[in-house]
Parts: structure tokens; sequence; C-alpha cells
């Protein structure tokens, strides 16, 4: 069983006996180890990420629409480009807000996930809505009437714990890349956080064998 293994399997119980087992008296209690330990994973994903910046990870170029795209078009294009979240632009091509795959079911009238909820939930009472009330037609009130405005933006040199921060404040799953006048260069999504680290981590523990 690898050392890496065994860490993500700690319990209290396991913190327990190992505090029995010390000879010495230790100044220290349980819930203290289990903090530190916390402490030193998030180090550990800062380290392992500390070099990255957002250049190096966001995704581009970046599909947007308009404030006056109508949400019928706009869901069209989330669906053929498999994707959630669309920037809105202006005229000049300057970030005025988002538009995602939950906004877009609430136009419809439908239930979005809820935090307390699973996927699978949520798509258990999006089909109960639908054999209620029958097809739904897609909506054509522009993107606008529904958008979010407050778009959580960072910029292209920002280093990727920075990006974690303001996901985990804003608790989105998204951020936009933008230069100084706001235009949007590209997306940072929490898949891709997920995957730089784990890229990280699987290369680190390659050169360690």
């Amino acid at each position: 069983m690898s050392d890496s293994y065994s860490l993500r399997r700690l319990r209290r119980v396991d913190y327990e006996q190992a505090l029995q087992s010390m000879d010495s008296y230790i100044d220290i209690t349980v819930d203290d180890l289990m903090e530190l330990t916390r402490r030193a994973a998030q180090i550990t994903i800062r380290r392992a990420t500390g070099s990255l910046t957002v250049t190096e990870v966001m995704n581009q170029p970046v599909r947007s629409v308009r404030r006056q795209t109508s949400l019928a078009e706009a869901a069209h294009l989330m669906v053929n480009e498999r994707i959630s979240g669309l920037p809105v632009v202006d005229d000049n091509g300057r970030l005025v807000g988002i538009i995602t795959e939950a906004d877009f079911l609430r136009a419809l009238g439908m239930p979005t996930q809820q935090p307390h909820h699973s996927l699978w939930q949520t798509l258990e009472s999006l089909f109960g809505h639908l054999a209620h009330h029958g097809n739904l037609e897609a909506p054509d009130d522009p993107v606008e009437t529904q958008m979010a405005h407050n778009v959580v933006c960072v910029g292209p040199e920002d280093k990727l714990h920075a990006v974690l921060d303001q996901m985990k404040q804003h608790s989105v799953k998204r951020v936009v890349v933008c230069d100084s006048e706001r235009r949007v260069l590209g997306i940072v999504t929490r898949s891709d956080l997920v995957r730089v680290f784990f890229d990280r981590y699987t290369s680190g523990k390659r050169r360690q064998r």
C-alpha cells in the first residue's frame, strides 16, 4: 500500500492510536493533528500549482454571445459545443454578464439543481416537470433578461491558487479571464483546476519512484 493511499484514508481513530503509540507526552489534541493535516494538504495544492498562471490552463478561444442573443440560440450553442456557460459581451467585445445552463432552465420555469440535491435528483425533478407540463418551447427572450451581471473575472497572469480562492469565495464553477479593459480572453473551470492538480500530483509521484 502506498503512502499517498494511506494518507487519503486517514480517520480520527488513526490519529488517536498514533498519539497513544508515542512514548513521550505531546501537548496536542487529535483535532489539532487533523487541522494540521488539512492545512498541509492545502499547502501541497498551492505548491503543486504555484508556478502556473491562468494563461497556461485557460480554455480559449471562448464562445460568447451578445445581450440581444435569444435564449434559444444560446441554449443551442451550449448543447452543440458541450459547454455550460457563455460569457455575454457588448458590441465592443467587453464582458457584461454570463449565461449558464441553470439560467436557461430557470427561464423555462424548470427546477434547477439545489446545493443539497444530487445530479440525479435534479434530473428526476426536471423529467417530472416535463411529464406534467408537456413539451416546452425554447424562449425567444434575449440573453440579457436572464444573465448574471456580477461575473467573477481574473487576469491572465494571476496564479491558479488565486483562481481557486475566487471560486471558493464566490461559490462559482467558472471564472472568466479578461484583460484590463474586460475583453474576454478565456475561461477557467473547476474541472480545469482538478485536471491540473491531478497532472502535477501524478507526475510528482512518478519522479519519486
